[in-house]
């Protein structure tokens, strides 16, 4: 496989002054998008990740069921598990079941599949600063070997500011509706996810942003993917590890 397809895209960003900032469409957290049952135990980055997918899904006018998926998470549900460690570290270290329940990596994922009633895989990975890329290439990976069409959402909510000063926020999410192959009318098409040259990585002022919180490097995707782009390698990752993927509005 050459090239993968994205067909759709949304992103979430709870903070009006990032959100108004952003280079691409951004939207605030979508409480309607989780059914009422689960809303009230969902955290903000469930909630995040749920408004980004159900606009990505909308936008590439697919239904959520008919998709696998792979949620990316640098750190998780980091404030439930913050709080789960405060509790245990008192003498009498009792913890809530269902704040246990909802402090593992794939709570979003698991809670995506019980919602949209989906009987597809659902994969739930991080990998630090790397976690936007290497969740790209397990999408092209998924897609080489399986074909068809998959959802992705990266997200992070806040995290506690005492565990990372400095680090951690905005709160963010972005969700690509990918399919593989060339697909006519897509939104972009796009290449293997590869390492590249240091240098070719992020601007200035998204190097800086990206920095504290890991899941900005799909900004760069994101733009293109509403002002277009042929023939360029794209930074996905902040990090050293200089990765990237080249991008073509036609093929």
């Amino acid at each position: 496989m050459e090239w993968m397809s994205l067909l759709g895209f949304g992103a979430c960003v709870p903070d009006p002054s990032f959100r108004a900032g952003l280079p691409f469409p951004a939207f605030d957290i979508n409480r309607d998008a989780i059914p009422p049952l689960l809303r009230r135990r969902t955290s903000q980055a469930t909630q995040i990740a749920f408004s980004a997918a159900t606009v990505a899904c909308s936008q590439a006018c697919r239904r959520p069921a008919a998709l696998p998926s792979i949620f990316a998470s640098v750190v998780g549900e980091i404030q439930t598990t913050d709080l789960l460690c405060i509790e245990l570290a008192k003498p009498e270290g009792l913890i809530s079941p269902s704040s246990f329940h909802n402090s593992v990596q794939n709570t979003a994922s698991g809670y995506w599949s019980i919602a949209q009633q989906c009987i597809h895989p659902a994969s739930a990975l991080a990998a630090g600063c790397d976690t936007f890329a290497m969740a790209l290439l397990e999408a092209w990976c998924q897609l080489a070997c399986q074909g068809s069409e998959l959802l992705l959402v990266c997200y992070d909510e806040t995290w506690p500011e005492y565990l990372a000063p400095g680090r951690g926020e905005p709160a963010f999410a972005s969700a690509l509706v990918l399919a593989a192959g060339v697909v006519e009318d897509s939104l972009l098409h796009i290449g293997r996810p590869h390492r590249g040259c240091k240098s070719e990585g992020f601007q200035p002022v998204l190097a800086s942003l990206a920095a504290k919180m890991p899941v900005l490097g799909a900004m760069p995707l994101l733009s293109l993917a509403t002002t277009g782009g042929d023939g360029q390698n794209v930074p996905i990752s902040p990090a050293a590890s200089g990765w990237q993927v080249k991008v073509s509005t036609c093929v």
